[in-house]
């Protein structure tokens, strides 16, 4: 099976543990990152969504300008604009990119976060929508005919868009690890995102995910886990460096959009799953690393693996060997980290895939 790499760009560096030294938006910088990820051999990059920070379409649409080969998945919370246009708007920037977008489906768990821009339903009510809204875009896609909605949510007649995906739709990857997201995520993913969780209860989402599929009658998405990969020349060297990141967590002015407010207890049930394993001890499986997770109250994918490049790339094997084939990587020091992911650690996982799948064909 293939596996897919995806990083994530900004476009102002630093993160939880490493200040930002540029503007809010820095072109250099994000033209900079971008072509890192691109010449690393990453296959696409995430823009993340948040409700103070740079739109996600427009970064990418300049991003893209400026690669070739690239990928764009971009973070996008339905609710905020009607699905007719984010329909129009996604495959406006497909056909502009060559068909180099794909979508991060956030329905969103932090209340206080959907209030900033607006949005007042419970949890429940949001996947609801999702739901409703993910419908609308799949046929905004594939209809050539004027078509009329009337639902729960959104009401509508007579809707055709002209512009349509380079590949007829976009793929969608979906992210929650409550119920209510896997009852929606199923319906609509191509791709099923995890944050870095150990083996063990990582197995247990798969086997969640693939059972509300084989309910609704869908075949089972793809799966997609994201970690923080923390490399060294020796192992020795590895735990060093990941240690002084720790320290520097909390210590650093993070951009909001790396904060988690409610720490010790947040709404969202991927945080939530996170900090559970973290209580469980900081060291998981062959190199996950959790210390950091637990400093930052999880507020998104913050788990490490720490370790050689060949130690982490190991790792990284573990969960292909679970089923999944697409690994979100990023680092505490974004563009110095990425460019490292594509000297030695991106290069080994996909030669022993290659190497696995050559020996399965001279078996057969």
């Amino acid at each position: 099976m293939p596996v897919d790499f995806i990083g994530l760009i900004a476009t102002q560096d630093g993160s939880e543990s490493t200040p930002a030294t540029t503007a809010l938006i820095d072109p250099a910088f994000t033209t900079r990152i971008a072509r890192a990820h691109e010449d690393s051999g990453f296959d696409q990059v995430l823009l993340g969504y948040s409700s103070s920070y740079p739109e996600g379409a427009q970064v990418a649409a300049y991003a893209a300008a400026r690669t070739e080969t690239l990928k764009f998945l971009v973070a996008h919370r339905p609710g905020f604009v009607a699905p007719t246009l984010a329909a129009r708007t996604f495959a406006t920037l497909d056909q502009f990119t060559g068909g180099r977008v794909t979508l991060n489906i956030i329905t969103g768990g932090h209340d206080v976060e959907q209030r900033r821009d607006g949005d007042y339903l419970s949890k429940d009510a949001r996947y609801a929508r999702t739901d409703e809204y993910l419908g609308i875009l799949r046929q905004a896609w594939q209809s050539d005919i004027p078509f009329s909605h009337q639902g729960d949510i959104y009401r509508f007649e007579d809707f055709v868009a002209q512009v349509k995906p380079v590949n007829g739709t976009i793929p969608i990857y979906f992210s929650g690890s409550s119920p209510a997201a896997y009852r929606t995520g199923v319906k609509h993913a191509d791709v099923y995102m995890f944050w870095g969780e150990p083996l063990a209860q990582i197995q247990e989402q798969i086997a969640s995910v693939r059972a509300e599929a084989t309910a609704v009658g869908r075949a089972a998405p793809g799966f997609s886990v994201s970690f923080r990969p923390i490399l060294g020349p020796t192992e020795e060297l590895a735990w060093e460096r990941a240690e002084a990141i720790l320290g520097r967590i909390g210590q650093v002015t993070a951009p909001r959009f790396f904060r988690n407010r409610d720490r010790a207890s947040p709404a969202n049930t991927g945080s939530q799953r996170l900090l559970a394993a973290a209580a469980e001890g900081d060291r998981h499986d062959r190199a996950l690393w959790t210390a950091t997770a637990k400093a930052s109250g999880a507020a998104g994918n913050t788990t490490a693996l720490v370790g050689t490049p060949e130690t982490v790339a190991q790792a990284l094997l573990d969960y292909y060997d679970l089923g999944v084939t697409t690994f979100l990587i990023r680092g505490y020091d974004p563009l110095d980290d990425a460019i490292d992911y594509g000297r030695e650690l991106i290069p080994a996982v996909r030669a022993e895939i290659s190497r696995r799948d050559a020996a399965r064909l001279v078996a057969a």
